[in-house]
């Protein structure tokens, strides 16, 4: 079999994000994804307009079965949306129901691409601070960062989050909408280890952070290095980008939607 990568991640409606994004991403890194959702979502490619989370326990149990099952390689965390599943999360690590030395990549959602909340911020940072050092790689963007560490530049925040116990962190300034190309840091143990520069396209993308997360997850779970996984995402999600659809072109404030089924080229 593949190797499987379990995503806990919400349900979005319109395919653009969540875990159709994660079973999409991790297809095209070339593992399987298993999913315990965590929420259902109430969402179109512009807004969110509501949610409902999934209990702890039912989350749990989906997971389990999974866990009991399935040969799991590596573990990917998109949407949790309350502190009981964060809390449920970190207590599975801590259980080692899940192995110590599988791969765990972490995406501290904490507001939609389409700016809608997803549950109290203050409340979801504290809990994420608990699982961190379960993570081996986070992947926040610049509000997630500086919400995480307190701190407000970027590098000093990727430092502190690995000195609290993060293995990695990859720093994403796609949301600095005010900065031209995008850059990405990779840190691994508080040493920036590796830096890329991909081109800021015209619009905003619906699902871009879900579907990068997970692919990292996915080539993690084939047995690349994390360094190695980061470069071939990076490549991955510019061409996503460039072919990604536009649910309403008449509309200039839609997300567009990655194109997740490209014919991906990678030069390894």
């Amino acid at each position: 079999m593949r190797p499987v990568v379990l995503c806990f991640s919400g349900l979005d409606p319109s395919g653009g994000a969540g875990l159709q994004a994660d079973i999409e991403a991790i297809g095209q890194a070339g593992a399987h994804a298993a999913i315990a959702c965590t929420a259902i979502t109430i969402q179109n490619s512009q807004q969110v307009f509501g949610f409902e989370a999934c209990a702890a326990n039912l989350v749990k149990d989906q997971a389990t079965a999974v866990l009991d099952d399935l040969p799991v390689a590596a573990i990917k965390s998109g949407m949790l949306g309350t502190t009981d599943n964060i809390a449920m999360l970190t207590q599975l690590f801590a259980e080692r129901l899940i192995t110590a030395d599988t791969p765990f990549v972490l995406d501290p959602v904490l507001v939609a691409n389409s700016g809608g909340s997803l549950g109290d911020e203050k409340t979801l940072v504290s809990a994420f601070r608990e699982l961190l050092p379960y993570a081996t790689l986070i992947t926040p963007n610049t509000h997630e960062l500086r919400a995480l560490s307190g701190e407000q530049d970027l590098h000093i925040g990727a430092q502190k989050l690995c000195a609290q116990g993060t293995y990695a962190v990859l720093v994403k300034t796609s949301h600095d909408f005010d900065s031209g190309d995008i850059e990405q840091y990779l840190y691994i143990k508080g040493e920036m280890v590796h830096k890329s520069t991909l081109p800021r396209l015209t619009g905003e993308f619906h699902g871009s952070g879900c579907s990068l997360a997970s692919f990292i997850a996915g080539r993690l779970a084939m047995g690349d290095a994390l360094i190695d996984a980061v470069r071939a995402a990076d490549s991955w999600i510019t061409q996503t980008l460039r072919a990604a659809d536009a649910p309403h072109p008449n509309n200039e404030q839609a997300q567009l939607i990655p194109n997740r089924f490209i014919d991906f080229q990678h030069n390894r």
